[in-house]
């Protein structure tokens, strides 16, 4: 059963994201930590991983160390240290694309199983909400982001490598399917 925590964990969650939404989409950001914590939830994730699936983005988007240590005081250590290892980089400005990614994908191959199952859950949303937009918006999707076609596909093609081969299923199986599609999807 999920606990007061986990609602303190969603409305802060809400609070921190209330200004931003998704990429090129005018959707609300909180549906995407919503979508994640869920993942993760169904995959069996506990109280810790999925309020973690709620704040991943948090400190890495909204305010950096300084909000890391205030999930940590707020939810605790378990939580604090998913976040953090969900994150990518606290550094403003962000170093380049492929050196973060890279970073990224060597860092998730020996991360503890609850940062994986959150990562994937992330990844798993990201990808699927990929896949959507292509259908509705074709190449042109691709403006949205930081790096080009190839390198998107290339970095979640790569995730979905490791995430097959480490865990979790049975997100891991499905991220790889969504991928897949993408590929073929968009040539």
């Amino acid at each position: 059963m999920l606990t007061p925590r986990f609602e303190a964990a969603l409305v802060y969650a809400a609070q921190l994201h209330a200004a931003q939404t998704r990429k090129g989409s005018g959707v609300p950001y909180v549906s995407h930590l919503m979508a994640v914590a869920s993942l993760v939830l169904e995959a069996g994730g506990d109280e810790d991983a999925a309020i973690a699936a709620l704040l991943h983005d948090a400190a890495e988007d909204q305010g950096g160390l300084r909000t890391l240590a205030e999930i940590r005081r707020r939810f605790g250590d378990a939580v604090a240290d998913i976040v953090a290892a969900c994150s990518d980089t606290f550094e403003e400005p962000k170093p380049p694309w492929h050196a973060r990614k890279r970073a990224y994908l060597a860092h998730l191959r020996d991360a503890p199983p609850s940062v994986r199952l959150v990562s994937c859950a992330d990844k798993l949303h990201n990808a699927r909400a990929i896949a959507t937009d292509h259908r509705r918006l074709g190449d042109a999707l691709w403006a949205r982001f930081n790096a080009g076609r190839d390198d998107i596909l290339w970095y979640y093609r790569e995730l979905a490598a490791i995430f097959t081969e480490q865990g979790p299923e049975p997100l891991a199986a499905e991220l790889a399917l969504v991928v897949e599609g993408l590929h073929r999807d968009t040539g």
